[in-house]
């Protein structure tokens, strides 16, 4: 069975399931809950595959008068092996896909299926396979502090040992996912080209909402 690790295996044409708000990693793990139609068949379609792959991407709305509203997706997306399959007595799919790598979105595909499939490049990120690490100058104390007041503001909850403990890569990651950032933010992260980008970004986002509610009190 391919494992899939080497690029060059990966397959040119994926399955594309477009999420607003939704942000899936390299070397991170996505819980969904699929119930719409088309994307039950959609799953039914990628379990019947070797690699199991789904291209994760958030639709991009532009408005003009001419044209009325247009669905188009953002060139960044990530795609995440199906790793794990439930079926509810109502019948949805829980899922949970384990990112792979990110891709370029290059066009759609003229298919019978009721999802849309793409053509993708891989070619841009060929490293996100590959650990990485913050440089030694990253003070994770710091950093921490700001989540902490982040999360306080926020509402939201988290193990904060498993936090302390966790590789720098699976700690920003993490936290891209799971903090409740705007679309256009979510995809400024998933674009970083590396894990120091990601990381200043993060903090950047953080800092912003901590002094927008402690000046202004809280955003509606």
């Amino acid at each position: 069975m391919n494992d899939f690790k080497k690029i060059s295996d990966f397959p040119k044409n994926i399955p594309i399931f477009p999420l607003e708000g939704v942000l899936l990693l390299p070397k991170s793990r996505l819980p969904l809950n699929i119930f719409e139609p088309k994307y039950l068949k959609m799953i039914e379609d990628v379990l019947a595959t070797e690699h199991r792959f789904i291209g994760m991407i958030q639709p991009k709305f532009n408005k003009n008068k001419n044209q009325g509203s247009t669905n188009k997706f953002n060139n960044v997306g990530c795609a995440g092996r199906l790793i794990s399959f439930t079926e509810t007595e109502d019948s949805r799919y829980l899922i949970t896909l384990s990112g792979i790598s990110r891709f370029n979105y290059i066009k759609n595909l003229e298919t019978f299926k009721p999802y849309v499939k793409a053509e993708v490049d891989w070619g841009n990120f060929r490293n996100d396979g590959m650990l990485e690490k913050l440089p030694k100058s990253f003070n994770k104390d710091e950093f921490l502090g700001i989540i902490s007041e982040y999360f306080k503001l926020t509402n939201l909850q988290t193990d904060w040992e498993s936090l302390k403990k966790a590789d720098d890569e699976l700690l920003i990651n993490s936290l891209s996912i799971l903090c409740p950032f705007e679309n256009d933010e979510k995809q400024a992260l998933l674009e970083a080209k590396t894990i120091k980008d990601r990381v200043k970004i993060l903090t950047t986002l953080m800092e912003m909402y901590i002094k927008a509610e402690t000046t202004f009190g809280p955003l509606q």
